[in-house]
């Protein structure tokens, strides 16, 4: 079976580094569900108005997957990036097909869009709480329906018994000027983008957002905002 992409995300983050590493932890973070143009028909959306969450199925298009050797381990940054699980018992985007599967909120559904060119773009989906980076290949949608896909109180194997860190962000007040969507920035800071082998509070990190580059570090438990600037 040969499959091609049905749309692209558009995302705040043009590279993978400060992407949540779950749909739905950043939920404040808001993307856009842009079709392909013979994709683009209103009819094919009708009905999706009714729905409050979409299951999208996506290409990990930027990980390096050699194809020909299939490694049957991974090592989960849930678990420190140190111990090894299988590669089926993982979300991790190093398998062999790199199909991603995200749950998000649907924000709104807009038919009559326009591109930047001025022509007809619709429909345009918006979400939120998306781990997809921009130009991300789609290539399904469903909905998500909460008696089937819905299962309360069990077993997440490994996650069970490890938490994620959340960090206190602190933001410089010259911020407040950048436009920038700072409570969106604030929940991703706040869930730690470092690789989990990271842990060197004199190093200064760098995140591309919304066309800027962050620069951050990291002691303890706070991370604090060093500084934004346009790219």
């Amino acid at each position: 079976m040969e499959i091609k992409p049905i749309a692209r995300f558009r995302s705040p983050f043009p590279t993978k580094f400060g992407i949540p590493r779950q749909a739905g932890l950043a939920s404040g973070l808001r993307g856009r569900i842009i079709f392909e143009p013979e994709f683009r028909s209103a009819e094919a959306v009708r009905g999706l108005e009714g729905f409050d969450y979409l299951w999208l199925i996506w290409e990990f298009s930027e990980a390096q997957v050699d194809e020909k050797v299939f490694k049957a381990t991974v090592r989960p940054p849930r678990l420190g990036g140190n111990e090894r699980v299988g590669v089926f018992a993982s979300r991790s985007p190093f398998r062999p097909n790199r199909l991603g599967l995200s749950s998000v909120r649907i924000l709104s559904i807009d038919l009559e869009a326009k591109g930047a060119d001025g022509k007809p773009s619709g429909p345009v989906i918006e979400v939120s709480g998306a781990d997809l980076m921009d130009g991300t290949p789609i290539y399904d949608i469903k909905p998500y329906i909460e008696y089937a896909d819905s299962h309360p109180g069990v077993r997440s194997g490994f996650t069970d018994s490890t938490g994620w860190t959340v960090l206190d962000v602190v933001m410089p007040e010259s911020l407040q000027a950048s436009g920038l969507d700072l409570d969106a920035l604030r929940q991703v800071l706040s869930l730690d983008p470092r690789p989990a082998y990271h842990d060197d509070p004199a190093k200064v990190y760098t995140m591309a957002f919304e066309g800027c580059e962050i620069r951050f570090k990291v002691e303890g438990a706070v991370l604090t905002v060093l500084g934004a600037e346009r790219s």
